[in-house]
């Protein structure tokens, strides 16, 4: 891809700081005026997920202002442009996969911290974080038939607000391999943004040693926190452990490297992974999911761990020991995200771990799984006659079925099976 001259550091930090100008019909809001009085890590968040920005779908004007917003923190902090126009890198939003993308285009905001040391600076560590979210609702809604701006303060602004701290703290004593930072577009879409910049990519693919993603990580409260991707280095659980237990994280570990966020994009590009993540709730992907519901303490210390994990292994002598193929790739963020003929339960897992099946951490008001009966807490262990054994299984017997169809749900509430009959219904009438 040609390379387009970078804008200096400065010169993006007053642009973005003249956070006030408008952007075609919309206007900006001016950060300032939004953070009085609200915790330092906090304050990305209260902005980001604002109502002047319109809940930040892909490519919308709201989500030109976050990138905006998150290309001044990289140059307040001092950190170098790394994208393709600036901390800039264009992506295209449609999608052969999902006909659903928004189309037009969508922008990575992305900044690199050079290593300390000249053997090995050569080498970084990505650590990532999407910015995106749901706009107005649609498809990915949570909140079916309600018109109204769906904040994402957790999902992902938290994230982000992470990664800024992080940048904040290795910055201050840069470790002995560089950092590269990358904001990512159009994750709700499907992934685009990440999958874009891993086919072309600002730095070279080979010499990044791992990538941290950290998304949904606002609302530790008693954890754990769930961290995909253990099994993808054979160095990562011993890390893990030393630095939780330092911290004061207690912490679920999921061995897979597919799942539902930018992690992927990077993975099934042979880097080790770990995505770190506070686990669903009842405010996800619903307009909700508001700014003052954040866990400050529980995102201070999902930054303290992130920032210790990616020192550990950029200080490392070694490069960490990759280990291909754990878990199985899927698309799907939740099963009412799910694609192929459109059936919908209206169930939102709970990705802790369950030693039986599939733990169930809500479900959508009217949907056919309230109806039918289910419960957060539940854990599905059958569906149509099939056992269930996580969500990937899940999600095949639901792309099986079609709207309509009546299927019994075997779950175990309180260690005793029970058995519902739910009619399922369709993605299409729910408002989404």
């Amino acid at each position: 891809m040609p390379v387009r001259p970078r804008l200096a550091a400065g010169a993006v930090l007053i642009a973005a700081l003249s956070f006030t100008l408008p952007l075609s019909a919309q206007q900006c809001p001016d950060p300032n005026q939004l953070i009085a009085d609200v915790p330092a890590i906090l304050a990305p968040v209260r902005v980001l997920a604002d109502d002047a920005l319109a809940g930040r779908l892909a490519g919308s004007e709201g989500e030109r202002c976050a990138g905006d917003y998150i290309a001044a923190r990289f140059a307040e902090i001092g950190l170098e442009p790394a994208g393709v126009d600036g901390y800039f890198q264009d992506v295209p939003l449609a999608s052969a996969l999902n006909p659903h993308a928004p189309g037009g285009t969508g922008r990575n905001v992305a900044a690199f911290l050079p290593g300390s040391d000249p053997a090995l600076r050569d080498e970084y560590v990505v650590i990532g974080a999407h910015y995106d979210h749901l706009g107005t609702g649609g498809r990915g809604s949570l909140a079916p038939g309600v018109d109204d701006i769906h904040n994402g303060a957790d999902d992902n602004a938290s994230g982000v607000a992470a990664m800024l701290d992080v940048a904040r703290r290795l910055k201050a004593q840069p470790p002995k391999r560089s950092v590269l930072f990358l904001a990512f577009t159009g994750e709700e879409s499907g992934l685009l943004g990440s999958a874009f910049w891993t086919g072309n990519p600002t730095r070279p693919l080979e010499s990044a040693i791992a990538m941290l993603n950290m998304d949904m990580v606002g609302r530790l409260g008693d954890g754990p926190l769930i961290v995909y991707g253990t099994g993808t280095a054979r160095e990562w659980e011993s890390v893990l452990d030393e630095l939780g237990s330092a911290v004061g994280v207690e912490m679920s570990y999921q061995p897979e490297g597919y799942g539902p966020s930018d992690h992927t994009s990077f993975y099934t590009r042979d880097v080790p992974v770990l995505h770190f993540f506070t686990n669903t709730h009842e405010d996800y992907h619903k307009p909700s999911d508001d700014w003052d519901r954040i866990d400050v303490a529980g995102l201070e210390k999902v930054s303290t761990l992130v920032t210790q994990t990616a020192r550990r292994i950029a200080d490392a002598p070694q490069r960490l020991a990759l280990v291909r193929g754990v878990g199985q790739p899927r698309q799907q963020a939740t099963e009412g995200q799910a694609r192929g003929s459109g059936a919908w339960l209206g169930t939102v897992p709970d990705y802790a771990a369950a030693e039986r099946g599939v733990r169930i951490g809500g479900v959508t008001p009217g949907s056919p799984a309230e109806t039918a009966g289910m419960k957060g807490g539940d854990i599905l262990i059958g569906m149509a006659g099939r056992e269930i054994a996580d969500l990937q299984a899940m999600f095949e017997v639901l792309s099986s079925q079609k709207p309509g169809d009546t299927i019994e749900l075997v779950v175990l509430r309180d260690g005793t099976e029970v058995r519902l009959q739910a009619t399922l219904g369709t993605r299409a009438n729910r408002g989404s």
